[in-house]
């Protein structure tokens, strides 16, 4: 049997970057129409609730997009109803063109959180069914409502602590009984899934070799070369099996093709051209780059460590005392280097983006050029998030 092509790490790492649109110019047009093509590039944006700095969401499409706007990402999902918020790995907007293969997953996640501990801890000394079908009733019966339209007068907290009305918008959001309409200071709006979605709600449910099909092809796509098990990872739709086995049909028929990534035990497909859109992927922007700690290139911790050499943990659920950086702490990507982090915090009161700690990986010295660099990109990050001013720890300023 022949050997099977090798990937570089460093080729493995630039068909990523390719792929996610971290090659691309980012001073490019960055209108409604360019901004739904990169999100539909990405294949997904994770929303997220922290407001250290900026949501997630934003943060990530600004660091690939100069122009970025948050209306435009509104309009797309809110007006145009070309996104639609759904689960991939977490919370996301994802293009709606893809809805009928979410089908699939209502229907797990329906069955999976009732069976889970969520179901029994959210609706204890309740009727479940009833206040299902109470909430259901209520936002057919009167348009739109949010979690706070609900009362309940057990004061529970947040997020374990659910009211129970809340958990059940989530289970009929997950489920796809209920869609997000928009939302009013980032609280969902919920609405019945049909009237939000009234083309995509009727498509029929693609059947399993259909729905494979589109997972695996449209994550290789996204990855340009990955393990099953990380094909079935990205949309987290699928069974590692299944992405196994369609990744070997279709390589014995050619249309993808088996290889061997470097340092790598297991084997590993690529899209056909691997090698052709290598030599075509432009060279990196002359520039410094603050990404999102929940960037599409970061969100697998190991593929960052095994492809950038750059060990990354989130740290806001950590406990103070045991971090090792900062709550938000924010990667440094320069060129095709993740080259350090930053913690910095945004006082909306003060027009203040302060730069708490800064700290480059070893082997990376702060130059002046790259000092440059960096005051350049942090500058770009305070006029996106309409900081006046930024305070950066002593030494490094």
């Amino acid at each position: 049997m022949a050997a099977l092509p090798e990937v570089s790490i460093p080729q493995a790492r630039r068909l990523l970057l390719g792929a996610q649109g971290l090659l691309d110019d980012p001073a490019r047009r960055a209108g409604k129409a360019a901004l739904a093509k990169l999100i539909e590039r990405l294949g997904f944006v994770q929303v997220d609730t922290i407001n250290v700095v900026e949501r997630a969401h934003h943060l990530t499409l600004h660091s690939r997009l100069d122009g970025y706007r948050r209306e435009h990402l509104d309009a797309l999902a809110e007006r145009d109803r070309v996104l639609f918020e759904a689960f991939t790995h977490d919370a996301s907007l994802v293009p709606v063109a893809w809805y009928a293969h979410w089908k699939p997953r209502f229907r797990r996640d329906a069955a999976r959180l009732r069976a889970h501990a969520w179901w029994q801890h959210h609706f204890r000394g309740t009727d479940a069914e009833a206040v299902v079908r109470h909430v259901k009733d209520r936002i057919a019966g009167e348009g739109p409502l949010r979690s706070a339209d609900f009362e309940h007068p057990e004061k529970r907290g947040p997020w374990w602590g659910w009211k129970p009305q809340k958990a059940a918008l989530d289970y009929l959001w997950r489920s796809g009984e209920l869609a997000i309409a928009g939302r009013v200071k980032f609280q969902k709006v919920y609405d019945l899934a049909e009237r939000v979605h009234p083309e995509h709600h009727g498509l029929t449910e693609p059947d399993p070799a259909a729905h494979a099909e589109w997972a695996c092809r449209s994550a290789l796509e996204r990855l340009g070369v990955a393990t099953p098990k990380k094909l079935a990872d990205f949309w987290q739709s699928l069974e590692i099996a299944d992405a196994k086995a369609w990744c070997e049909a279709e390589a014995a028929a050619g249309r993808i093709q088996a290889v061997r990534v470097e340092g790598e035990a297991r084997p590993a497909f690529a899209v056909p051209d691997w090698e052709a859109r290598l030599r075509k992927l432009p060279e990196p922007p002359d520039r410094t780059r603050i990404l999102c700690p929940f960037d599409p290139v970061l969100r697998d911790r190991a593929r960052a460590l095994r492809l950038f050499d750059f060990d990354y943990r989130f740290e806001a659920f950590v406990p103070e005392p045991k971090r090792t950086y900062g709550y938000f702490v924010l990667p440094i990507l320069e060129g095709e280097r993740l080259v350090g982090r930053l913690d910095p915090k945004l006082h909306r009161d003060r027009g203040l983006l302060e730069v708490k700690g800064l700290w480059w990986e070893a082997g990376v010295r702060p130059t002046k050029a790259r000092m440059a660099a960096l005051r350049e990109a942090v500058a770009r990050l305070a006029a996106f998030i309409g900081a006046e001013t930024i305070q950066w720890p002593k030494g490094n300023g």
